[in-house]
């Protein structure tokens, strides 16, 4: 049979592969310690699976829910945007849940971009921007991300011909693999350039509520102008560690949530209504389950942080986000570091390139690795430094 060219094209997802050597080590009987994936291992808090558990029994959540989500969800989203932000949204036609905001990013490109568009796309970045851009038969052009520029792309760089047929701009703050994060300047100067060529911000932000040492990370629809220009993907999962339950959200721009609303009616049936009162119940609850975990983290941050360092790697420990984003040592690929450290130590890292040819020299690393686990990983790290330096 011939398969569509648009599938021959893709590569396999980063994590399903990273997936895959994991298993292929445990599987020789190697203890393996993973910092790869980005996946909370703490629970989801006892209150929203309550109210999961009460949602089940309702025979009104057995059925088919609506693509466009529960109104109370909807409220509750924009009601929480206010709170957090102080950005009023209007739930009827600027809020759009999503089966977690992977679903929303890896839609939105049909809205946009026709065979032959080209989406700007971060270069290290989460990879579905770029392969939502191809599966549509667009083009991404990638806008490095570099350490001399905090991690910010440089718009200015971006060639007039370029910015002229682009279609969107996706940004993702705090960022996901490097840790970087981006003030309302930034957010502002990147919403004039988006009116300036005519292409749609589209801002990625699930890792807003993960923040470390009293920063409080701002939102992309903050800044003036922000609406006009695009919308913010935002999610649970992190805030709330609710990954396996997938549910996220997009909001802002009117025309882009309603382009979004059109395609996913046709593609999908919604969100489970039980879930949808789960969201609700976070968003709506207790909110010091995040303060909580980002205690949690911050610890792992710091422990981590200090035993990559003593290891011959360079690195900023992040204010936001679940990642170190560390350089390897001189004279090693990201790749050869990344096989040394499973075949010597058992840990897995993922290799910067995976992100994106920018970034090579890097590896990252996921604090979502259970207390235990990660100082397992510490030890092995600290005594690997020592045999190094013999």
């Amino acid at each position: 049979m011939n398969l569509a060219r648009r599938v021959e094209k893709l590569p396999a997802y980063l994590f399903a592969e990273i997936s895959r050597k994991i298993a292929e080590k445990r599987a020789q009987g190697v203890d393996v310690v993973s910092f790869g994936i980005g996946d909370p291992d703490l629970p989801t808090p006892d209150h929203i699976i309550a109210a999961l558990n009460e949602a089940s029994h309702n025979p009104a959540n057995h059925r088919y829910p609506e693509s466009e989500g529960l109104p109370e969800l909807r409220e509750a989203i924009s009601r929480w945007y206010e709170r957090r932000f102080g950005v009023r949204l209007d739930p009827q036609r600027e809020v759009l849940p999503l089966i977690g905001s992977k679903e929303g990013i890896g839609h939105i490109a049909l809205c946009f971009i026709d065979p032959g568009d080209t989406a700007l796309v971060p270069d290290p970045g989460y990879p579905v921007y770029s392969v939502g851009t191809v599966l549509a038969g667009g083009e991404p052009y990638f806008l490095p991300l570099t350490e001399e520029n905090d991690f910010l792309p440089d718009l200015d760089a971006v060639p007039q011909e370029v910015a002229r047929r682009a279609k969107v701009l996706w940004l993702n703050y705090p960022n996901n693999p490097t840790g970087a994060v981006a003030g309302l300047d930034f957010f502002e100067r990147a919403a004039a350039f988006a009116r300036k060529h005519g292409l749609a911000v589209l801002h990625d932000g699930p890792y807003s509520e993960v923040a470390f040492d009293g920063y409080r990370p701002a939102s992309f629809l903050q800044a003036e102008g922000a609406r006009d220009a695009g919308i913010e993907f935002h999610s649970l999962s992190k805030s709330y560690n609710m990954t396996g339950w997938r549910i996220g959200m997009a909001v802002g721009n009117a025309q882009i949530i309603d382009a979004l609303m059109r395609v996913k009616s046709n593609l999908d049936s919604g969100i489970p209504q039980a879930i949808q009162r789960m969201a609700i119940a976070a968003l709506e609850g207790p909110q010091d389950c995040i303060e909580e975990h980002n205690r949690i983290y911050q610890r792992r941050r710091d422990r981590l942080t200090g035993a990559l360092t003593g290891l011959g790697l360079r690195l900023r420990p992040p204010k936001a986000s679940l990642y170190l984003w560390a350089r390897v040592p001189e004279g090693m690929t990201s790749v050869q570091f990344a096989t040394r450290l499973l075949d010597e130590a058992g840990i897995v890292v993922t290799p910067g390139p995976g992100y994106g040819p920018t970034g090579e020299g890097y590896v990252r690393l996921s604090l979502t690795v259970p207390d235990e686990r990660l100082e397992e990983g510490v030890r092995r790290l600290e005594a690997l430094a020592k045999s190094w330096r013999r």
